[in-house]
């Protein structure tokens, strides 16, 4: 549990990540974000949930315990995340808004790819990268610090 002064104590195991523009750029993951996953998986539950554009993901994550699922339509990924409610969800794209919409705290990356204009308004954090992201949960003190009122 995190304890956000005069925001909110978030109760959340899992992290649900978009692939493509968020982990990945252009369907393939570095290894800088592979090592600081390791490193989140062992405070929370990671899963990916994606389109899987470049056909990658399972490749990518071959080697790991993560929860994959991939998914044919917009509507279907929110609908996904809501499996693992209450959780953090970070994304990038327009098919990652009903997934924010539905998390106890969304951080959108503005990566290489860009990120939606419309997935900003239901954004809670927005940072510059996907390592940006990560750190903010394996240094909680960096969420306090954003969020606190």
């Amino acid at each position: 549990m995190i304890d956000i002064p005069n925001y909110k104590n978030m109760t959340s195991k899992t992290i649900v990540f978009d692939l493509n523009g968020t982990l990945a750029i252009d369907g393939i993951v570095n290894d800088e974000v592979k090592e600081l996953l390791i490193k989140l998986s062992k405070k929370y539950n990671i899963v990916v949930i994606t389109a899987d554009t470049y056909g990658t993901l399972r490749n990518e994550f071959k080697e790991y315990d993560y929860t994959i699922e991939i998914i044919k339509n917009t509507e279907e990924k929110g609908e996904k995340a809501q499996k693992y409610s209450p959780y953090i969800a970070i994304g990038n794209g327009n098919n990652d808004i009903e997934m924010f919409k539905n998390s106890e705290l969304s951080v959108a990356i503005i990566g290489k790819e860009g990120c939606n204009g419309k997935l900003l308004l239901h954004s809670d954090i927005v940072v510059h990268n996907i390592v940006d992201a990560i750190n903010l949960f394996l240094n909680e003190n960096r969420l306090i610090a954003t969020l606190r009122k």
